[in-house]
């Protein structure tokens, strides 16, 4: 019988939990197992307890040939169980198997510990970077302040001297509106002076000439009277 040691789904929605089984590959996904063999939890954040190997049940299985998928493969090297299965492919002795595995396991706990410590640090050399980073942008804007403010009194300084010319200005214009309403009646005076002038001239022009025309109607008429007397 050709068997499969794999992962069955059981969890709910977004939540996934599996089981290890042992099945008959020629059964469906959802098919009975065969044996359940140990469990696993993608959920937990912690690698090494987020699973359970039965071990010695495992090896069983794989002596009578059955084939480990990879999601179960993966979770027998972390656990070591791999490396077992391998040296007993071997032919090593039991106790030879169980002294190399423990230093396989000690220099895997030793990498983990590295691998952590190294992870810390980078995580403190981050923060303190962007702790200094954040230090550098608030200094240039601690300096622009104190700029802002001097500049802002010099504009106050500077506005009440731009505000006296101002006023300055204002009486002077007063005083040349004085002056044009001065000039005003002087100009007015003299043509109300000449306009009398021009009336006279107006009533004198007339006169005369009405003076001109009247001898000369009179000249005709006296000569007309001596030769009315001849007769």
């Amino acid at each position: 019988m050709a068997t499969k040691i794999r992962l069955k789904r059981i969890g709910r929605r977004n939540r996934p939990f599996y089981r290890i089984i042992i099945i008959d590959s020629r059964k469906r996904r959802d098919g009975s197992a065969i044996e359940q063999v140990g469990w696993y939890n993608p959920i937990e954040s912690n690698k090494e307890k987020n699973y359970v190997l039965k071990e010695d049940r495992i090896l069983e299985w794989l002596k009578l040939g059955a084939q480990v998928t990879d999601p179960v493969n993966k979770l027998m090297k972390r656990s070591g169980l791999a490396y077992r299965w391998h040296l007993m492919k071997q032919g090593l002795s039991e106790k030879q198997i169980d002294k190399a595995v423990e230093e396989w396991k000690k220099e895997r706990d030793k990498v983990i510990q590295d691998r952590i410590k190294a992870n810390k640090e980078k995580k403190e050399k981050l923060k303190a970077e962007k702790a200094a980073a954040k230090v550098a942008e608030e200094a240039p804007a601690a300096e622009e302040a104190p700029a802002e403010e001097e500049v802002a009194e010099e504009v106050a300084e500077e506005s009440p001297a731009e505000e006296a010319p101002a006023e300055e200005e204002a009486p002077a214009e007063e005083e040349v509106a004085e002056e044009v309403v001065e000039e005003s009646p002087a100009e007015e005076a003299p043509a109300e002076e000449e306009a009398p002038a021009e009336k006279e001239v107006a009533e004198e022009a007339p006169a005369e000439e009405v003076a001109e025309e009247a001898p000369a109607e009179e000249a005709p008429a006296e000569e007309e009277a001596p030769v009315e007397e001849k007769k």
